[in-house]
């Protein structure tokens, strides 16, 4: 985990640092930090078909009107259960974590629409019968959303992202609070 952590903390700076480039053609005085806060659903593509709830929470950076950064984390707060020959099996997401690219197109001055790409890992448990496993799933995500401010600094997101990991997909839909700094 630890050795993850740090991985997705270097891609974040790269990113930051291949986006500022791009950014320096823009006004770059224009950069803002934000940070969002919400639900979101995780509905597993697999035979157990199980949909998960999250708290979901980003820290980003936009540098000007069209490009920025953003770190993802989550962690379950709703668990699912499938039946596996007669028995029971529960799942959970314990967290995820992730890193994205973001393009952004503003429709008006309040209103804006984006696109997201990067890397996103997650892990869940699942349990029946007296025994435990994990599960990761890892590798890339994609998605997109929009999100309108009420005032200059507070607004709603809402958001969809692919995960396309080697092992499993994942489709999460995500509603949030959004805070300007």
């Amino acid at each position: 985990m630890k050795s993850l952590i740090i991985a997705a903390a270097s891609a974040a700076a790269l990113a930051t640092v291949a986006f500022a480039g791009a950014a320096s053609a823009q006004d770059t005085s224009d950069t803002t930090v934000y940070g969002t806060i919400g639900y979101a659903n995780v509905a597993a593509d697999d035979d157990a078909d199980v949909n998960l709830g999250a708290i979901q929470g980003r820290i980003g950076a936009r540098f000007g009107k069209y490009f920025g950064v953003e770190g993802e984390l989550a962690t379950g707060v709703k668990e699912d259960s499938f039946d596996v020959l007669g028995t029971n099996v529960d799942v959970k997401l314990k967290q995820e974590v992730g890193v994205f690219a973001v393009g952004n197109y503003p429709i008006t001055d309040r209103l804006d629409i984006f696109a997201r790409a990067g890397y996103a890992w997650a892990e869940a448990k699942a349990s029946g019968a007296g025994v435990s496993d994990k599960a990761d799933l890892d590798g890339f995500a994609y998605g997109v959303g929009g999100q309108y401010f009420f005032t200059d600094k507070d607004g709603v997101r809402l958001d969809y992202t692919r995960h396309d990991g080697k092992d499993a997909e994942a489709d999460v839909f995500g509603v949030s609070y959004v805070r300007k700094f």
